[in-house]
């Protein structure tokens, strides 16, 4: 697979209702050609992880750039479609955004609605759908579907009353889908019944995050789920094996 717009094109149809991609979130070249010499068929690379790799904080604590040249070096490590965490935008413009995953052979993009460079306020929902709307767009002059994940912390955040959150978050969710999103994130862990509130109500595939060690995939599958990613689930995951095989050793 040579072409940039022929891993967008798998990307956005490895999205399926109920057969979900699974994107292992990855950090270096390290983790990515485990995942994908694992069998996986798209890769998510996840802001947390990347920033824990070279020592900064999470919610923005590094640059765009710095992101940017960790996704080099996976992109040039598997030949699969990657996805990138791109926080809320470092500050950027969707234009400058898109133009440098596109640079570094990136294809997707995940983008969230708390601006940790404002306090990290929440976008207001037409706001973000704004915001998702000058991706598309900008990916549409470039040329390449750039496949975008748009992402809400209303649950995470416990913004509001928890009564109607459910209703408030697929409100803004479905604004990001009109506004030009290909998946849809509501990010937090879930009862059965609120993922099937949300894979019934919303009009595009749902990511749902989840927990590599206990999850399991038929179980999202059935609820309806499109996308599964593990934020930094898996990298803390092998952290805890590896001090288990470190303690052996102090």
């Amino acid at each position: 697979m040579t072409s940039i717009n022929d891993k967008a094109t798998t990307l956005l149809q490895l999205h399926q209702p109920g057969n979900p991609v699974i994107l292992p979130t990855v950090w270096d070249a390290w983790s990515a050609n485990l995942a994908a010499e694992g069998g996986f068929a798209a890769l998510t690379v996840g802001s947390h992880p990347v920033a824990d790799s070279i020592g900064k904080p999470d919610n923005e604590g590094m640059s765009f750039e710095e992101l940017l040249t960790r996704v080099a070096q996976i992109t040039a490590a598997v030949d699969v479609p990657v996805s990138v965490d791109i926080e809320s935008g470092y500050g950027q413009t969707p234009e400058r955004l898109i133009a440098g995953l596109i640079e570094v052979g990136a294809v997707g993009l995940n983008i969230e609605d708390t601006v940790h460079s404002e306090g990290g306020r929440l976008r207001e929902a037409q706001e973000h759908a704004d915001f998702v709307g000058g991706l598309r767009r900008a990916a549409d002059a470039a040329g390449v579907h750039i496949v975008v994940n748009a992402r809400t912390d209303l649950f995470i955040k416990q913004v509001g009353d928890e009564s109607d959150r459910v209703e408030r978050a697929i409100a803004r969710l479905k604004l990001a889908a009109e506004a030009g999103a290909d998946s849809l994130y509501p990010v937090g862990f879930h009862s059965d019944e609120v993922y099937q509130r949300l894979t019934s109500e919303l009009p595009l595939p749902v990511n749902a995050i989840a927990d590599p060690v206990r999850g399991e995939k038929a179980s999202y599958a059935s609820l309806g789920v499109g996308r599964v990613s593990f934020g930094p689930l898996l990298q803390a995951a092998l952290a805890v094996r590896a001090n288990q095989l470190l303690a052996r050793w102090i």
